[in-house]
């Protein structure tokens, strides 16, 4: 199959294995390349650039074909040293990069620079547009069904995914709840160019999960999720289990402006959206 997405990225099947904490390793991404998608490393899960370069290396000796590498861009009072990353992405031959969370426009001349493929986590068509005005290639459309941060707009893919078909020129791929291949026909039939999956790719061996927690995403309806920390603006749909269970109660006693940190148990691997 042929798309935008499939043409940009040299990769044979418009599917991407979005970055995910602690997930993104190189075994994982390395099988999904191997398999004709696009694999992700998740940079900032490697505590140092130097670790990412060795983790790059790792995913060259897996698979000769293209992959890429997740950067998150999350406020702090103290940084990641995120120009070392880039270089030991530079560096590494690396020619995708995923960015999520805050707007990456402080260091698109590095990666443009490099002649790096930008693909930018979104889940608005407002922030799409951004993403594409600033030099973005292309964008991930997230639809409210995704795990880990749907934003705060509740907007579900059948609205969202024709809404940025309208508005962008660059391509995009959907993400939030994609599974198969129904999901890959349906977000094409609304103009998308592909698709991204992140905890339906946690149910393989490849993934570094607990088989407990790989079997009950499999044995999950659409009943067993929750979202939580949504009085605090930080939105995060997780497993309905104890842990979540708490959070979301400690959540819901909450105001907007609380200060207090709340730890949430969330979908493994999943990574902030803007």
């Amino acid at each position: 199959m042929k798309t935008a997405i499939t043409e940009m990225f040299n990769i044979e099947h418009p599917i991407i294995q979005g970055g995910m904490h602690f997930v993104g390793f190189a075994e994982l991404a390395g099988a999904v390349s191997n398999a004709g998608g696009l694999g992700i490393i998740t940079g900032l899960t490697q505590r140092t650039p130097e670790l990412l370069a060795k983790e790059i290396a790792r995913c060259h000796d897996l698979t000769d074909k293209p992959f890429g590498v997740n950067l998150t861009f999350l406020p702090a009072f103290s940084a990641p040293p995120y120009p070392e990353y880039i270089a030991a992405i530079r560096e590494g031959g690396i020619k995708i990069v995923e960015t999520a969370g805050r707007s990456p426009e402080q260091y698109m001349p590095a990666l443009k620079a490099a002649g790096i493929k930008v693909i930018h986590k979104c889940t608005s068509v407002r922030h799409s547009l951004k993403a594409e005005q600033i030099g973005c290639d292309a964008v991930s459309v997230d639809g409210f069904e995704c795990g880990g941060h749907p934003g705060e707009d509740d907007m579900p893919n059948m609205i969202l995914l024709p809404r940025a078909a309208e508005e962008l020129k660059i391509p995009f791929v959907a993400s939030g709840g994609m599974a198969d291949a129904r999901s890959l026909v349906a977000v094409l039939a609304m103009g998308a160019a592909g698709m991204n999956m992140g905890t339906r790719f946690i149910a393989t061996k490849e993934a570094p999960v607990h088989d407990n927690v790989k079997k009950a995403l499999v044995a999950a309806s659409e009943l067993d999720t929750r979202l939580v920390m949504r009085a605090i603006r930080n939105t995060e749909r997780v497993l309905k289990k104890l842990a979540s269970t708490v959070c979301w109660r400690s959540s819901a006693r909450r105001a907007p402006s609380s200060r207090s940190k709340i730890s949430a148990t969330r979908l493994p691997g999943s990574t902030p959206r803007s």
